[in-house]
């Protein structure tokens, strides 16, 4: 009766441990099946990609030029942005543009950003333009465009918040003293940037002129490296503006290519007598525009010769910081981009190559910060032989 009984309770103990071993085996296969689904969503085993996919990490560039996302431009909602500029207060109003004014804002998960603000009826182009378009030109020397909206009568542009504002504020000697000294290889160090950006968007496909490049639209942010802002904002009036872009027109302006007329089609070349007219002010640390009654592009590339002449071209606040080799070839990249003829221009990328020639020299030939080892010479005996 003993033996009956033990084996009557072996049996139940064995029956039910293998109905746990069975009921484990199901939940585990179950679980597994699950767990694979989710990560077919994103085409990978690991699951660390399902997390960098959600948080929007899911497309990375590395090496490159390029930063690139698959969300595209955000749309905000307006909303949001009245709460992050303080309902665009005056207080917040940093300055204004081709595409209108700019207030800083800041969202709610602590990001510092730049909201550009026009009068416009909601269109369809918008949209499509700041999607298609203007998401897709992304690169580390051209200001980041974060998102968009459009809604209230207003069409808002939402870029990075670059908090060292333009090279402006920096640059110019207007008898006052200057809050920021950018020694040369400083200002070559914000050329170089400057440059490699406006190289991209000529590399793009088709190519992308900027047509409003300006150092005003030279920002820097806080350790000094350069972002073009603008780029793609002309094409963009262009299209959701059905009389041209008068608000991104340059008129007049001092980096206007002289060889295209007031509205003529502007090129690559254009944005290169631009970049000029910048490499110009960095060299003397003034605006051009202050010498616009000149009036022709001839009159300004004689102003420069009478200058470099008189010993009167180069900024008197870069004293030894820079060697006169260094200085020599600025200036003569300085005038070939200030051509009158565009085809006697250099493209871009040979603008790119020579800034970074300059820079490096500079940098080897300089023992510190400021400090050039070399005699400097200025004005015309630049251009001297020795």
């Amino acid at each position: 009766m003993a033996w009956s009984f033990a084996s009557i309770v072996g049996g139940a103990a064995g029956g039910l441990l293998l109905v746990v071993i069975l009921i484990g085996l199901i939940w585990f296969c179950l679980k597994f099946k699950k767990f694979s689904n989710k990560n077919s969503e994103t085409g990978s085993s690991d699951p660390s990609a399902l997390v960098e996919w959600n948080r929007g990490g899911g497309s990375t560039s590395v090496g490159g030029p390029t930063l690139s996302g698959p969300q595209g431009a955000r749309q905000f909602i307006l909303e949001e942005l009245e709460q992050a500029t303080k309902q665009f207060s005056e207080n917040n109003l940093i300055g204004g543009g081709s595409f209108g004014l700019v207030y800083k804002g800041l969202l709610r998960d602590g990001t510092f950003v730049a909201v550009k603000r026009r009068f416009g009826v909601p269109r369809q182009e918008f949209v499509e333009e700041v999607v298609c378009y203007l998401s897709e030109i992304q690169h580390r020397n051209l200001v980041t465009l974060l998102g968009y909206c459009q809604e209230d009568g207003f069409q808002m542009l939402v870029f990075e918040y670059l908090p060292n504002d333009s090279v402006c504020g920096h640059l110019y000697d207007n008898g006052k003293d200057s809050t920021t000294q950018l020694e040369f290889k400083q200002r070559l160090s914000i050329a170089l940037g400057a440059a490699k950006g406006l190289c991209y968007l000529h590399s793009m496909t088709p190519p992308v002129v900027h047509k409003n490049f300006k150092t005003v639209n030279v920002l820097v942010d806080e350790n000094f490296i350069p972002k073009v802002a603008d780029a793609g904002i002309f094409r963009l009036l262009e299209r959701i503006e059905d009389a041209g872009p008068s608000s991104g027109s340059t008129g007049d302006n001092v980096f206007r290519d002289p060889e295209v007329g007031k509205s003529g089609p502007l090129s690559e070349f254009s944005d290169v007598y631009s970049f000029g007219v910048f490499l110009l002010e960095l060299v003397t640390g003034k605006e051009v525009s202050m010498i616009s009654f000149l009036g022709s592009a001839e009159c300004l590339t004689k102003w420069v010769e009478s200058r470099l002449s008189s010993n009167n071209l180069v900024d008197s606040r870069l004293t030894s910081s820079f060697t006169s080799e260094g200085m020599k070839d600025l200036i003569r990249l300085t005038l070939g981009c200030l051509n009158i003829s565009g085809k006697g221009r250099p493209k871009m990328d040979l603008v790119v190559s020579e800034l970074d020639r300059i820079l490096e020299k500079e940098m080897t030939r300089t023992t510190v910060m400021g400090a050039g080892t070399a005699i400097v010479t200025p004005g015309s005996e630049l251009f001297t032989s020795h």
